[in-house]
This record gives C-alpha cells, structure tokens and sequence, in this order.
C-alpha cells in the first residue's frame, strides 16, 4: 500500500484519464446496445423471428470474442493510446454501416464486423487502471470506467428510441457512429501513460508508483520468464474465466433481450420504454460505483485483497440469482425492481473482477493479455445467452425459463470466485501452479 498521505498528493490527473475511458465506454456500450433497443422498431423492414434476432445479437459477439485473446496481446503490444484509437475508428465506422443493411445477411455481417473493433475496449481499460492507479484505488477506478458500459445501456433506451422517432432508425445508427469518431479524435491527442505525460506531477508519479502502479519496465526476474501460453497454467487464469462468463450470462440479459422482455411480456410502449426501460442500468450504475469504493475503503484499512475481492465478487453474484424471481411476479412494477436489484449485484461484483487483471499479472505486459483471456471466456455467455434466450422464448412463448436458467449460472459464479480462486495475488512470482 502507498504510503505517501492522501493528502499530500498534489494532482489528480489519474482521475481525469479514467473520466475519458469512461465516456469511451459510454460510448461504446452505446453503439453495442443501441441494435438490441431497435429491433423491436425494425420489424416492418426485416420480419425476423426471435431466433434470427438472437442469432444477429449473437453474431457481435462470435466475433467479439473470438478477437479478445488477440486484443489483449495488442494492447499489452502497442499500449493503451494506439490501440483503443484505432478500436475506437473501427467500431465507429461500422455502426454507422448498420444504417444501410437491408436484409438478415448484411445486419449478421455487420454485427460480427463491430463486434472485432469493440474487442480491444476492456482490455485496454484494464491496462489503463493498472497503469494509471495504485492498488488500493483499483476497484473504484474499474467501476468507474465499467460503468460506462451501464450507462451507454441505459441513455440507449431514452438516445436510440428517441433518434428512431424523431430521425428513423437508419440515421440513428449513423449518428451513433459519428460521435465515436469524435471520441477517438479526443483521446489520441490527451492520453499518454504516467512517465510519458507532460501534466503529472512529481508527487502524483511517487504516490502511483508507490502504491503498485504497473509501469511499463518496472517489472523484472522471474516474471520476465514467464510466456503467455504459460498464464493457462494457473488455477487463477481458469477461476476467472468460469466467474466471469457467469456475470456476463446476467449482464447481457440486459445488453440484449431486455427491451424485447419489456415490451411484449410486461406490454411497454416506445414512449414508457424510454421513460422506465432504464431504471435497472441506473441502479447497476451506483451498484458498480459502491462495490468499488467500499472494496477500496477495506483495502486502505488494511484488508487482504484476496478476502474483499471474494467477498465482494460472490455477494453480488448472490444478489443478482433474483433475476429469476422478476418472472413470477405480477405487476410490472416489481418486475422492473427485482430486475434492477439483479443488475447492480451483478455490477456490484464486476468493479472487482475487473481488478483481477492488474492483481494477479505477474508483470505489467501480461495486464491486457490476462484481461482478454477472461474476457474471451466470458463473452461465451454472449454467444450462448441470446441464442438461448432467443430459442426457449420461441418454445414456451415467456422468457420464464431463460431466466430462471441465468439465476442458476449465477449461483455457479459465487460458488467459483469463493471456492474455486484461491488467493489473488501475482501468478508465477508470489503464487504456485494449479
């Protein structure tokens, strides 16, 4: 832990770095969300069953993740500035394609084109952390970033819906896209990491390297021995990719079928959409922000980052197996509630797991990597969960079923990060295999 007094920092730009990954995840969580929000508007031009539309949901992420494990050695590569300004013009210009599909091939080949210039944006967030902040502010700085990701879902419901009344929903893609581009521009020209940025002071770069900030460089002996094929060796690696593909069969949920579920099962209107539809991803919202900030609060006083990385982790995995409860009440109103409290234990948890990466790296090359690897495990979930979700809402005609299966993977997840990760420490320096 740092010892240099939090009052005697002088400079807060780590947090003014974090602040634009935020709104870059804003933004694209936004263009991720906005083709789940649409397609219930985009019928007359399309007539999809849910199956097609679960498989055009799902088309994002094959290719999304499929790319994850790539994306995390080229952040590690190329660093945070390069890599997430060319994800950014990516996935920016390919929203703004969506506007001229025409037919279920081309919006299928879309989605998996977005879904590779999407992949390098957590990872490189996580290295950004790492980087930028010292361990006992790890967790309020993930949730902050993560949230982006909440908060591009919930202004797609107000944005998108809106855009497609005013404009239709082929310009509204191609607004989206455009301010992507805006957003890539800006980061270019303000990023740099901490040695390299003319506005750090000399306090804030002491404090930072201090507190077990991962400075390119600073790593040496045995975790330069370590080869990447060799990460997969460790119990660590593989807890985190179980845990995390657990949280994501909860999130994406609500990155996909949620305004579908609203609509036709609990009978919401485009207008009552947009005013209510996003009350669950404000909620996730502070869910995130709190799991971070009491996370760092037990490290600063001392806590074991392994204890308050499990405890956090697998109370908001518990909390969010309500999800399966959400159907089997009556009025909308308690389903919209329960769905809320579902949402925020599930982010609750994810301000920790993405602290993961810069916890257990046993050098800062491998921040990125790791974060792909359990990202490219847990975005499985958004291959299976619309798919899934997509075919058993055909066969039973009530989205009873996917949920109740999605609470159970959940409880899966609490079961992984208590029991199967052991301790959260650096792999191959500090910890043994298996």
């Amino acid at each position: 832990m740092a010892t240099t007094s939090r009052s005697t920092v002088r400079g807060r730009l780590r947090w003014y770095m974090i602040s634009y990954v935020f709104a870059g995840l804003v933004i694209n969580y936004l263009d991720r969300a906005s083709l789940g929000v649409a397609l219930p508007f985009m019928g007359e031009t399309f007539r999809l069953s849910k199956t097609e539309e679960g498989m055009i949901l799902a088309a994002f992420f094959w290719s999304y993740d499929f790319f994850q494990l790539a994306a995390g050695w080229f952040v590690d590569r190329y660093g945070p500035r390069r890599t997430f300004t060319f994800a950014s013009v990516w996935w920016s210009l390919f929203t703004s394609l969506t506007a001229l599909a025409s037919s279920f091939l081309t919006l299928f080949g879309v989605r998996l084109l977005l879904g590779v210039g999407e992949s390098p944006a957590a990872t490189t967030s996580a290295k950004v952390v790492g980087r930028w902040f010292p361990r006992h502010e790890r967790a309020l700085a993930t949730g902050i970033w993560d949230s982006g990701s909440r908060v591009g879902g919930v202004i797609a419901l107000p944005v998108v819906t809106g855009l497609i009344a005013w404009l239709g929903w082929r310009w509204t893609f191609a607004v989206i896209g455009v301010v992507g581009l805006l957003w890539a521009y800006g980061w270019w020209r303000t990023y740099r990491d901490p040695q390299e940025h003319p506005r750090i002071s000399e306090e804030e770069l002491a404090y930072l390297r201090e507190g077990g900030a991962r400075f390119e460089g600073d790593d040496h002996g045995e975790a330069d021995r370590i080869r990447w094929r060799d990460l997969f060796r460790y119990r660590t690696i593989w807890a985190m990719m179980l845990g995390f593909f657990c949280l994501n069969m909860v999130v994406y949920f609500f990155l996909t079928f949620f305004p579908t579920y609203l609509v036709e099962e609990r009978e919401f209107s485009l207008l009552k959409l947009g005013l209510f539809g996003a009350l669950p991803g404000l909620v996730a919202i502070g869910g995130e922000w709190l799991g971070g900030w009491l996370a760092d609060r037990r490290i600063t006083a001392g806590d074991s980052v392994t204890k308050v990385r499990k405890l956090f982790i697998s109370g908001g995995f518990l909390v969010s197996t309500v999800i399966g409860v959400a159907v089997w009440v009556p009025e909308a109103w308690m389903a919209l509630a329960l769905l809320s409290v579902a949402y925020a234990g599930s982010t609750f948890a994810a301000a920790n797991i993405w602290s993961l990466p810069a916890d257990v790296a046993p050098a800062d090359r491998y921040v990125a990597s790791i974060g792909g690897i359990q990202n490219f495990a847990s975005n499985f979930a958004g291959i299976v969960s619309p798919i899934m979700i997509g075919v058993l809402v055909d066969r039973t005609s009530s989205f009873t079923v996917p949920l109740m299966v999605i609470s159970g993977v959940a409880l899966l997840g609490a079961f992984t990060y208590a029991v199967i990760l052991k301790r959260v420490e650096p792999i191959g320096v500090a910890a043994s295999h298996g």
